[in-house]
């Protein structure tokens, strides 16, 4: 696998590591007085957060990323489904 792809495959499982604490953690936690979840969840999500970040570094600068688009990749982890619509753009790339 190369770099792409597998930034690919970190950005997929962050993405779904944010929408598992935000749908499944965070209202269980509330709900159903479940706290020891979230600790559990927001752990493998703040791994798979550094691991994305670290991922995108190398990736922007093994393909020479302006600095906006790098910001946006980067924007993308923040809001939930992002990283999904970072994968379609980064499909294209791949295809080129």
């Amino acid at each position: 696998m190369n770099t792409l792809a597998w930034f690919r495959a970190v950005a997929f499982l962050e993405g779904l590591s944010l929408l598992a604490l935000l749908f499944v953690a965070m209202p269980l936690k509330y709900l159903a007085g479940m706290a020891w979840i979230v600790r559990i969840v927001g752990s493998a999500h703040g791994l798979l957060f550094l691991m994305f970040v670290a991922m995108l570094f190398q990736v922007a600068l093994e393909r020479r990323w302006a600095l906006s688009k790098g910001l946006l990749a980067f924007a993308s982890s923040l809001v939930p489904f992002g990283t999904f619509f970072l994968d379609r753009a980064l499909r294209r790339e791949r295809d080129r």
